[in-house]
């Protein structure tokens, strides 16, 4: 490609950063966010501030490249049309099944640039499409809102289930819902929609109901999820040692889970007796599952349950990566439209690694480079490389195909130094000792303390 000089030295020295923007630009397009607004809107519509635009805003926030949408729009007021109320007024109106559309956009976009260059993880399960389940409840919000002013308990603006692609690290789906309270069970029938024949579903407890379970069945597909302890199981054999896994010993046994409405259906109970109980305290754990086992044995079953903390690590990603649960926006509609982008912008960030991946090797760059450092590179470059490189240059990347575009990025991924991206992880954390001096001051000199402990 013939790009101008500015651009290429971005690329020789800040490679990280520009194959985070040529995946942004590929994965949301301004001209196809446009138009994804207009099929999945039902009641807003476009008058002058265009979808894209907004998301574009938002992308600034959840990056941590401004600390507020009011500190955004201002670095870009003189381009938009609308007042800074106009902005919030569509931020706090944005239809859920827009925010879903819009991950699952991203993900639609990327997945064959990470195929294409050849950068996915080793299958779970081979022969099978996996997909791990969970929720996140968005954290409390500030109480600007009047209803809230008065609210002394904390105010939890929206709940989101997230389907991962623990091959591609791609969050593939959102399903959003407004009710910070609501429950797993209530989103079944979305959870649903998405199931596909010979798909394995991974999740915790929270989805073990009875509608999920006999629903994945009817639609030829597998489930692999921990036993709640509601669950009426009903044993059809005896529980048998069959192996151990690195955490315990497991145990086997077909049993039928049953409901009072009289719904019955046949699954297999997989018992992990673990050898250090969980931070729950729990010294067991039971998974039931649909997969028969010429796919998986019990020590697979267990084993694959285990990767269902790929997803949870996920979410803590994205909270040390960027700023997804924003305490100003009170109001469902923008909270969980933040949460959504900032899942956007985790899928963009998981297009680099699998460029990573791909030209370095998937076991250096899982236990070598640090995905938090990549994102503080990209944001820390992302204003100077906005101003210095012309939008022309970018441009490109929107329209380009899948198999273009992997091209480039395993080629700019060559010039990457992965010392520059070394993770340091901590070594166990030391037990904290009883605090038993200085109980009644109100506050103690650090200065005075460490005098006395070298005898000063």
């Amino acid at each position: 490609m013939l790009m101008s000089k500015i651009f290429d030295r971005f690329v020789e020295k800040k490679p990280v950063s520009v194959m985070a923007r040529a995946a942004m630009e590929h994965a949301m397009a301004p001209e196809a966010l446009d138009a994804l607004f207009v099929k999945h809107a039902d009641k807003q519509y476009t008058r002058e501030l265009l979808f894209s635009s907004v998301v574009d805003l938002m992308g600034v926030v959840v990056s941590k490249v401004a600390p507020s949408v009011h500190a955004a729009y201002q670095e870009v007021a003189e381009t938009l049309p609308v007042s800074i109320t106009s902005v919030y007024n569509k931020l706090n109106k944005l239809e859920p099944g827009i925010t879903s559309a819009l991950v699952h956009h991203t993900a639609c976009r990327l997945e064959p640039v990470i195929v294409e260059m050849g950068g996915q993880l080793p299958a779970l399960l081979p022969g099978y499409r996996v997909r791990i389940l969970d929720g996140n409840h968005l954290a409390a919000t500030e109480r600007r809102l009047q209803v809230l002013l008065q609210s002394k308990a904390g105010l939890l603006p929206g709940h989101a289930l997230v389907v991962l692609d623990p091959a591609l690290m791609l969050a593939t789906n959102m399903i959003p819902c407004e009710d910070g309270h609501a429950q797993e069970r209530s989103l079944s029938p979305e959870i649903l929609a998405l199931v596909e024949a010979n798909d394995v579903w991974i999740a915790d407890r929270n989805f073990c109901r009875f509608k999920l379970l006999s629903g994945i069945v009817e639609r030829k597909a597998f489930f692999c999820i921990r036993q709640h302890a509601n669950m009426t199981v009903v044993s059809s054999g005896t529980l048998r040692a069959v192996g151990r896994t690195e955490t315990g010993q497991v145990f086997e046994q077909a049993v039928t889970i049953t409901t009072a409405e009289g719904g019955s259906l046949k699954a297999r109970r997989i018992v992990l007796r673990l050898d250090k109980p969980t931070r729950d305290g729990d010294a067991e754990m039971a998974i039931l599952t649909a997969l028969p086992k010429s796919a998986a044995d019990a020590v697979a079953v267990a084993e694959l349950y285990r990767n269902r903390w790929t997803l949870e690590t996920m979410f803590q990603s994205l909270t040390t990566m960027f700023q997804g649960e924003l305490a100003t926006l009170g109001y469902p509609q923008a909270a969980l439209f933040g949460f959504g982008v900032a899942l956007a912008a985790y899928n963009v960030l998981s297009t680099v690694q699998a460029a990573l991946r791909a030209e370095f090797g998937v076991e250096k760059v899982q236990e070598e480079v640090s995905g938090y450092y990549i994102a503080n590179e990209v944001r820390a470059t992302a204003s100077g490389m906005g101003i210095a490189v012309e939008p022309l240059d970018w441009a490109a990347f929107q329209t380009m195909n899948p198999t273009a575009l992997a091209k480039e990025l395993r080629g700019w991924a060559t010039r990457v130094k992965l010392q520059k991206l070394k993770r340091h992880p901590r070594g166990p954390k030391k037990p904290v000792p009883k605090r038993t001096q200085h109980v009644g001051s109100p506050h103690v000199s650090t200065a005075q303390l460490l005098a006395r402990s070298r005898g000063k």
